[in-house]
C-alpha cells in the first residue's frame, strides 16, 4: 500500500474513532488528533525525503480499480508538483491540532472536522483520479462552513458563513460542471488523469477548439472562486477573520490551495489552446489579486482582516506564474504555493494566539505587544518580513522566479512591473505598518497580564512553520529540483509552440537556485 494512503488515511481514521470516544473525555479526544496528524506529518516527511529528484513521473503510486464501467479507481501518486504540497499540508495540519487549546466547547465535533478536513486535503493533493480529485476536497470544504458557523468569532460570524458557503459552493459547481464536460469531451472512458493525458496527447486526440473554449473558463472560474481570484475574493477576508485560528490555518494555508493545484495539473495539459488564449485575462485578474486587494488591506483596522486580504493578494503571485506558461514561472508558483501555505497558516496561528489573550484584533486598541509576548511578537515580525518576500524565506525565492518568468513573456512585462510594484511598496507598507501599531509604542494597562507562549509545546506549532519557511527559503533547491522535470512537460503540453523558451528559463530557475 503506498505511504500516500496511510498520509491522507490517518486523520480520516482517526475521525471515525473519535465518533466513538465520548465527549467528555477532553484529554483523550485531544490525544486522538494529535497522534494522528503527527504520525501523517511524520509520514509526509519521509515521503519527500525518500523522493527521487529528477525523476519524472509519479512515485509512490497506487491503484485499485473500483467502478470500472465508468473508469472510476482510487489511484494515488506523487511528483514534483504536488510533493511539496502534501509535505505542507501534513505540517499545517499538525500544527492546526496543536493551536486547536484554544476550542473550549463541543471539542469532539471540532476535532473530527479538523481531521476530515486535513485528511480530504492531503487524499485530494495525492489523487489521479478526478472523481477522487473532487470528492476529497468537497470532503475538506464542507467542515469549514460549519466550523466557522459554530465556532467563529464576531457579529458578522453568520453573514460570514453565509457569504463563503455561496461563493465556495458556486465555485465548486463551476468546477464540476467543467470536470464532467472534460471526461465526456475527451473519449478516453476514465477519470484517471494520466491515462487522460496519454490518450489526448500519446494517442494523438486532441480535444477540440471549441470544446476547450467551453471548459477552461469553467474550471478557471470554477477554482478561481475557490483560490479567492479578484474579483470573486471577497469571501475570503471575512471569512477567515471570523474563522477559528485552526480553521483559517488550513483552509488559506492549504484548502486554497486545491483551485490552483488543479488549474496546473489538469487546465494547462489538457487545455492548451484555451490557455495561451487565456493568458492575458489571468495575468490582468491576478494584478487585481495584488494592486486592488493590496490598497484594501492597507485600509484594515482589524488585523485578522489585514492577514486575510494579504493572503487574498499573494494568490496574484500564483496566478501571475502560472499565465507565463514557461517553466521558471510555473515553478516559481508551485514554490510560492508550498510558502504561502506555511505563511498563512503561521500569521493566522499567531493573531489567534493574540485574540485569545487580549480578546480583541483591533490595531488601534493593540500596540507595544512585543513587550509582553516576546516569543509571540518576534515569530509574527518574522512572519510579516516573509509576507514582504524578504531574503531568507521561501516567499522571496517563489516570488522573484515568478517575475523572472512572467518578464521573460513580452506580453506580461507591464502586469510584472505592476506586481513587483506591489510587491514590494504595496505589501511592504501595509505589513511594516501592522506590525508597528501591534508590536511597537506604548502597552495599554490592560494588557499588563498578557502571558507570552512560554513552554515548548505552546512554541512548536509557531517554531514549526517558521522553520520550514527558512529551511526552503535558505535551500530552495530541495524544492526546485523535485518541480522543475515534472513541471516541464506540463509547459510543453501547454505551449508546444514555444519550446524554445524552456531551456533558458530552466538555466535561470537553477541559477536562483544556486
Amino acid at each position: 500500500m503506498s505511504i500516500l494512503t496511510y498520509i491522507s488515511g490517518w486523520p480520516l481514521l482517526a475521525a471515525l474513532l473519535l465518533i466513538f470516544v465520548p465527549s467528555n473525555f477532553r484529554v483523550i479526544i485531544r490525544l486522538v488528533a494529535l497522534v494522528a496528524t503527527f504520525i501523517s506529518m511524520a509520514l509526509a516527511i519521509c515521503m519527500f525525503w525518500h523522493f527521487k529528484a529528477g525523476q519524472t513521473g509519479f512515485q509512490f503510486e497506487q491503484q485499485i480499480p473500483w467502478v470500472t464501467s465508468l473508469g472510476i479507481s482510487y489511484h494515488v501518486g506523487v511528483d514534483g508538483i504536488n510533493v511539496g504540497l502534501i509535505l505542507m499540508g501534513a505540517i499545517v495540519g499538525f500544527a492546526a491540532a496543536c493551536c486547536s487549546w484554544e476550542i473550549e466547547r463541543r471539542e469532539k465535533e471540532f476535532y473530527i472536522l479538523l481531521l476530515l478536513m486535513t485528511g480530504g486535503i492531503l487524499g485530494a493533493f495525492a489523487s489521479l483520479d478526478l472523481f477522487f480529485f473532487y470528492f476529497l476536497h468537497e470532503l475538506a470544504l464542507v467542515p469549514t462552513f460549519i466550523m466557522i458557523g459554530v465556532w467563529g468569532r464576531g457579529e458578522r460570524k453568520n453573514y460570514a458563513t453565509f457569504q463563503i458557503t455561496l461563493y465556495l459552493s458556486i465555485g465548486a459547481l463551476l468546477a464540476l460542471v467543467g470536470l464532467i464536460a472534460l471526461y465526456l469531451q475527451c473519449g478516453a472512458n476514465t477519470f484517471d488523469l494520466p491515462a487522460i493525458i496519454k490518450y489526448v496527447h500519446d494517442d494523438n486526440h486532441p480535444l477540440a477548439v471549441k470544446a476547450q473554449h467551453f471548459i477552461f473558463p469553467l474550471l478557471l472560474f470554477g477554482f478561481g472562486i475557490l483560490v479567492s481570484l479578484w474579483p470573486f475574493h471577497s469571501w475570503a477576508p471575512l471569512g477567515y477573520g471570523v474563522a477559528p485560528a485552526p480553521t483559517a490555518m488550513l483552509h488559506a494555508g492549504v484548502l486554497k490551495k486545491f483551485g490552483l493545484y488543479g488549474l496546473i495539473r489538469i487546465a494547462l495539459p489538457l487545455l492548451p489552446e484555451a490557455a495561451q488564449c487565456y493568458v492575458q485575462v489571468i495575468a490582468w485578474l491576478a494584478i487585481g489579486n495584488i494592486i486592488y486587494v493590496g490598497f484594501v488591506a492597507m485600509r484594515q483596522r482589524d488585523l485578522n482582516l489585514l492577514i486575510g486580504n494579504s493572503s487574498v493578494a499573494h494568490m496574484g503571485f500564483i496566478f501571475l506564474g502560472i499565465a507565463s506558461l514557461n517553466l521558471i514561472g510555473i515553478t516559481g508558483a508551485v514554490l510560492i504555493m508550498v510558502a504561502h501555505g506555511f505563511l498563512a497558516a503561521l500569521t493566522f496561528a499567531l493573531s489567534g494566539y493574540i485574540y485569545k489573550h487580549a480578546g480583541t484584533l483591533e490595531i488601534s486598541e493593540l500596540g507595544g505587544l512585543c513587550r509582553k509576548l516576546p516569543f509571540i511578537g518576534t515569530a509574527l515580525l518574522m512572519a510579516a518580513m516573509a509576507g514582504c518576500g524578504l531574503p531568507g524565506f521561501a516567499n522571496f525565492v517563489g516570488e522573484a522566479t515568478v517575475f523572472f518568468g512572467a518578464w521573460s513573456r513580452p506580453a506580461l512585462q507591464t502586469a510584472t512591473v505592476f506586481a513587483v510594484w506591489g510587491a514590494l511598496v504595496i505589501g511592504a507598507v501595509y505589513m511594516t505598518r501592522a506590525i508597528r501599531n501591534v508590536l511597537h509604542g506604548p502597552l495599554p494597562q490592560k494588557f499588563n497580564q498578557l502571558a507570552d507562549a512560554n513552554n515548548v509545546w505552546r512554541k512548536l506549532p509557531y517554531a514549526l512553520l517558521l522553520a520550514s519557511l527558512f529551511l526552503f527559503g535558505c535551500f530552495p533547491k530541495l524544492l526546485t529540483d523535485k518541480i522543475q522535470p515534472d513541471v516541464k512537460p506540463i509547459v510543453s503540453m501547454a505551449t508546444q509552440a514555444r519550446a524554445s523558451v524552456m531551456p533558458v528559463a530552466l538555466n535561470t530557475t537553477s541559477a536562483i537556485s544556486n
